[in-house]
């Protein structure tokens, strides 16, 4: 596990700064939701502490130094599942392993462990083309975490899916974490699905973090009524959604 902190970040595109000043940390172990409208900066704040992103202003840090570029500590999970579709399930678990030179029979029998904690055990041998949507991000949950990654962050990873297997994936990430613990950072625009996963949640506008808090009753709690007001209430105060 690892702590992560943006330090006064101001990151943009084409001259646009699309995050300025933005303080946040994560602290190790935890699993932090961050929510906010379109446009807001969500995922960039997340590049920018995968190492994809350099910032123009301030510092990304990861157990207090310096972020200079990725690292297999720190492992990005994308809304598509971006999986190589000439390999199979088992082989693209297989292939953080083998950039990482890890032997076959290691990474092999490491990829179906994984597939079995994602609930695909015996679908290893099947390309992505013949996996459905939530099959497909089961594999590359897999993937991620097979790594032994010390930070997983995750950019909307279930948005594409249906709300039954958005709801078993949510279930699948809660149960996996209690086994193999990791600080993770969870962007969502869904308040309830901040709620449900989040330890803490922070709702993020270009031009800063306009809340921090703690979600009552721990992971997978209910009844966060007063929590989702809050939540509301400071994206109501953030910047309009795109036209």
């Amino acid at each position: 596990m690892i702590a992560l902190r943006a330090a006064g970040v101001t990151l943009g595109y084409g001259g646009t700064a699309v995050l300025r000043g933005v303080d946040l940390e994560v602290r190790p172990g935890e699993v932090l939701a961050v929510a906010g409208r379109s446009g807001c900066g969500k995922s960039t704040l997340l590049r920018a502490f995968a190492g994809l992103l350099v910032p123009q202003a301030g510092t990304v840090l990861a157990d207090g130094a310096p972020v200079r570029g990725t690292a297999p500590e720190r492992a990005l999970v994308f809304q598509d599942d971006a999986l190589l579709p000439w390999r199979t399930a088992r082989r693209n678990v297989e292939l953080p392993l083998a950039i990482r030179r890890v032997p076959r029979a290691q990474r092999r029998a490491r990829a179906e462990e994984w597939l079995a904690r994602v609930g695909l055990a015996g679908h290893g041998r099947r390309l992505p083309g013949a996996l459905s949507g939530g099959m497909r991000q089961r594999v590359q949950l897999a993937r991620t975490l097979a790594g032994a990654p010390r930070a997983v962050l995750m950019d909307e990873p279930f948005g594409a899916l249906d709300a039954k297997t958005r709801a078993a994936m949510q279930r699948l990430l809660l149960d996996v974490l209690a086994d193999a613990p990791a600080t993770v950072v969870f962007v969502t625009h869904d308040v309830d699905e901040a709620l449900l996963l989040g330890d803490r949640v922070a709702v993020l506008a270009p031009d800063g973090v306009r809340d921090v808090l703690d979600v009552p009753g721990g992971r997978a709690r209910s009844g966060a009524a007063a929590a989702r007001t809050r939540i509301l209430e400071a994206l109501e105060a953030t910047c309009a959604p795109n036209p």
